[in-house]
């Protein structure tokens, strides 16, 4: 008959391996949902200068409305001076 005795150093190394575990994956949460904030971020910009340059081009309704959802600006006065930054 065979016995077998855990001991308490298999237990710590267990338990370390597993806090490691969780602190690597709530580590990689947070540093995947940065990128994608940071992403949007960039995407948003994006668009808004793309819409400002065909704003530019093509005086549009279709455009104005567009920037003024991205932008939450209402004047289409506002929208302009805006716009007018954003090219330069």
């Amino acid at each position: 008959m065979k016995f077998e005795l855990k001991t308490e150093k298999e237990n710590y190394s267990k338990s370390f391996l597993h806090l490691f575990g969780i602190v690597f994956f709530v580590t990689l949460i947070i540093i995947l949902c940065d990128v994608a904030l940071k992403l949007g971020i960039i995407s948003r910009n994006n668009d808004i200068e793309y819409n400002c340059r065909l704003l530019s081009v093509e005086k549009s309704k279709l455009h104005f409305k567009k920037i003024s959802s991205l932008s939450n600006l209402k004047s289409k006065q506002r929208i302009w001076e805006f716009c007018s930054e954003v090219i330069k």
